[in-house]
Parts: C-alpha cells; sequence; structure tokens
C-alpha cells in the first residue's frame, strides 16, 4: 500500500528512492511486524484470555505428564497474533500488483482460517481434538490448490511447470500438469509438519523464523536477473518481491516469540503452525526451490518421520520406536528439560539452514 502510494512521489522528493529497494522494504517489513506485535500482543493475549477462561488450550491427556500441569491455563490462538502483524506489514510494504504475494497470503490466511477453527473446536469441546483430520486435510487442499493455479498461470514456462533441482545448473523436470498436486503437497506438508513441531515453548517459531530468513534470501536473489545468473539458479521475475512476505514474517515471529518464549504466556496453536507452514511451502514453489525447503526446513521433516515411524512401527510390530512421538516428545521423555530440548533443536535448525543456503552455490 505505502508502495503503491509512495512510488508516484520519488521524483517529487528523492529520499523517497528508498522505497524502489527490496532490502528496504524487506527492512521495513521486519520492524514493522516487530512493532505490530509489541504494540498489539499484550492486548491480544488479554483477550484470548478472557474468552478462554481459565483452562486454556485443551492439554494432550496422553502426552508428557508434565505439561497436564506446566501448560493448563495457558491461552492458545497466538497465531492470530503473528498473522495479524504479518498481514499489515506485508499491505504496508509489498507490491500489491505481484500476484506472488496475493497467492502466498492466501495460503497463509486461508490454513490460518482453518488452524482457528481447528482451535476453536478444541476449546469449545475442551478436548485436544479439534476439526477432524479429514475435514482439516480436504480445507488446506483446496485452498493451495487455488495458490498454486496462480502461480502456475504467473509464471513463465518451462518454469511453471517443471521442478528445479538444487546442485545442478539448469535442470528442471518437467511434471506438465502433474505440477499442481506436486506444489499441494509442498504446501500442505510443509504446514502440518510445522503444526507437528509446535509442542514445546518457542520450539516451532524458531526454526520458522530461521527458514523465513532463508527464503527471503532466495527469494530476493532468484527474482534479481544479475545474481539468478551469476548462482547459475533459476530467475523467477517477479519473486524477489516475496522478500518483503518473509520480512514481515521474521518480524511477526520475532514479535511471537516474545511472548512465546519460556514460560509461554500464550501459544500460537493451529491458527498459527499451519498458516506458517503453508506460507513457507508456498515462497518455495515460488522460488522453485521447493527440495531446498526440505534441507533448510529439515528438522520439521524429521519431526513428520518421527510420527510417521512411531505410527508404522506401532501398526506392524505393535512397538514404538520412541518413547513418544513426534521427536520432542520422546527426549522429553528421557528427561531432557524444555530449554534444552528448544536450543538444540534451534541449532539443528540453523545447521540445516546453512546446508541449505550453500545449494545456492554448488552448482
Amino acid at each position: 500500500m505505502l508502495y503503491l502510494l509512495l512510488l508516484p512521489l520519488v521524483d517529487q522528493f528523492t529520499p523517497l528512492n528508498l522505497i524502489r529497494y527490496l532490502t528496504f522494504r524487506a527492512g521495513a517489513a521486519v520492524v514493522t511486524a516487530l512493532v505490530v506485535s509489541f504494540v498489539f500482543g499484550p492486548a491480544v493475549i488479554r483477550w484470548l484470555k478472557s474468552k478462554q477462561g481459565k483452562e486454556g488450550q485443551p492439554i494432550r491427556a496422553d502426552g508428557p505428564e508434565g505439561h497436564l500441569i506446566t501448560k493448563r491455563g495457558t491461552p492458545t490462538m497466538g497465531g492470530f497474533l503473528i498473522l495479524l502483524a504479518m498481514t499489515v506489514s506485508t499491505l504496508l510494504w509489498a507490491d500489491l500488483t505481484n500476484a506472488y504475494v496475493w497467492a502466498v497470503m492466501l495460503v497463509t490466511l486461508g490454513f490460518g482460517l482453518v488452524g482457528f477453527a481447528d482451535d476453536y473446536m478444541k476449546l469449545v469441546r475442551r478436548s485436544s481434538g479439534g476439526l477432524p483430520g479429514r475435514i482439516k486435510l480436504a480445507a488446506t487442499v483446496l485452498i493451495a490448490v487455488a495458490a498454486a493455479a496462480i502461480i502456475v498461470l504467473y509464471t513463465r514456462e518451462p518454469l511453471a511447470t517443471s521442478l528445479a533441482v538444487p546442485f545442478f545448473k539448469s535442470f528442471l523436470i518437467p511434471l506438465g500438469w502433474m505440477f499442481v498436486p506436486f506444489a499441494v503437497l509442498v504446501m500442505v506438508g510443509a504446514s502440518h509438519s510445522v503444526n507437528l513441531t509446535d509442542g514445546l515453548d518457542g520450539l516451532a517459531i524458531g526454526p520458522v523464523i530461521i527458514a523465513a530468513g532463508c527464503f527471503a534470501l532466495i527469494a530476493y536473489l532468484a527474482g534479481n536477473t544479475v545474481f539468478a545468473n551469476y548462482l547459475a539458479i533459476h530467475h523467477v521475475p517477479g519473486s524477489g518481491e516475496l522478500a518483503i512476505v518473509c520480512g514481515a514474517l521474521m518480524g511477526a515471529g520475532l514479535g511471537f516469540l516474545w511472548f512465546n518464549a519460556p514460560p509461554a504466556m500464550v501459544f500460537m496453536g493451529d491458527t498459527g503452525s499451519l498458516a506458517l507452514g503453508g506460507a513457507l511451502g508456498a515462497i518455495a514453489v515460488v522460488a522453485k526451490h521447493e527440495l531446498v525447503l526440505a534441507i533448510i526446513g529439515g528438522l520439521f521433516v524429521l519431526e513428520t518421520v518421527s510420527v510417521m515411524v512411531q505410527v508404522a512401527s506401532f501398526k506392524l510390530t505393535g512397538k514404538r520406536v520412541f518413547r513418544m512421538a513426534p521427536l520432542h516428545h520422546h527426549f522429553e521423555k528421557k528427561g531432557w528439560a524444555e530449554p534444552t530440548i528448544v536450543i538444540r533443536f534451534w541449532i539443528i535448525a540453523v545447521i540445516l539452514a546453512v546446508i541449505g543456503l550453500s545449494t545456492l552455490k554448488v552448482r
């Protein structure tokens, strides 16, 4: 909004020329989202507490025993604060004529709405079970299909329907119409992976911020002809604008972490986790770095795989591989302190992010 309003005034007031630079607007998006979080955070938390009462988020009865004591009374739906800050910041600083921005925001807000419904059902029923899994999956798939269609229509061929492979220059795997189901899988898969990771104070939001920072750089480079050619990555005109969306996500995430740091004042709930994972997935699809997302977001993949292994092992052999899944609960059962698990998982996320970014140069 500010970009479109101020751009015509650049010739009359030279300092406004800063508005042309993606780096400036991305930094402004971080600061704006952070300020919105700090200003509205306390009020949002008070409102959530007043609506959810003393019980707060329903705690899983089959989860770690300590959670029934330490987590009780903490309100959920804190993802609303993240979405508020991210949306305001994006609307202010992004070029709203860019279709990629709208595609990513469609996934972010659409998945957030599905998560909100899920959290609401949990509160109404006073149970850790919200929306039926099939309904949640169907809703996110439909939203992802719409976003994938927008991305394909706006992207030039052959990139529009092809899969880029890291480590190889100019190598594309043509998927044709199968690219849409693949893109949906990336967005929905990333969404639910972040959702599974969100089980301890600060555990999910830290790696999300790290991943958003990485994809801010990737989107900027992919959208710049000079840098894309130098690094031998696929140039996606217009994708650089997603650096602003990533900046807004980082600022909103940092602001939320202020209130979510142990002991958490609020949980993001599915309202936040589904939205943030979906946003990362959509950005990766636009920037043609879907496979790199699996590396940078490797912690989310690890958590998801731990659940799949646990379920498969129990159904096939009647035995469990982990003391509890997802993986972070396994370490809780082993006696690790919650802050220890969170910080060590953050370290893993940073290492994976560095490995993921190295694919930009190793070609």
